[in-house]
């Protein structure tokens, strides 16, 4: 007695169907750092149709768009007992997108909690008249420690 779907075919639109689930499509601005089976592929995948075969790889979108990080403003006592309020815009961007996701843990909170340390004692041991002459300088410092800092990873 032949039901008409046969042990085959049901085979073969299973197999069918779990292909189509594991297309992804990544944008333009998009990469896709997969792991298989825990450990990390050799680059990342994208932009555009990419496999991901769900039980044996996991896929991380990493978005390659600039973004901005406001860090909250802060006072800060200068150097001839001036209260100033300083705040922070970080612009972020992701180059390597398997770094940023195996190496960079959480980094937009690291963003936001790292200037507060290194900035305040660097800006205030200026006074007002020569903090407004050294602004660039002082900018300078704190881009070269917060890339530094990120790219070692500590």
């Amino acid at each position: 007695m032949e039901l008409g779907f046969g042990f085959s075919t049901i085979v073969i639109i299973i197999v069918v169907l779990y292909l189509f689930s594991s297309i992804k499509i990544l944008a333009e601005y998009e990469r896709g750092v997969i792991f298989r089976l825990g450990r990390l592929l050799s680059s990342a995948k994208g932009p555009g149709v990419i496999l991901v075969f769900s039980p044996i790889d996991r896929m991380v979108r990493v978005s390659l768009r600039q973004e901005a990080l406001e860090v909250p403003p802060q006072d800060i006592i200068t150097r001839d007992n001036v209260t100033l309020k300083v705040n922070a815009v970080i612009f972020l961007r992701v180059i390597d997108p398997s770094k940023a996701v195996v190496e960079v843990p959480t980094t937009f909170i690291r963003l936001r909690s790292l200037p507060k340390p290194h900035c305040a004692p660097c800006l205030a041991s200026r006074s007002l008249t020569n903090f407004s002459r050294t602004a660039k300088k002082s900018t300078s410092g704190c881009k070269a420690f917060l890339t530094s800092t990120l790219l070692r990873g500590a």
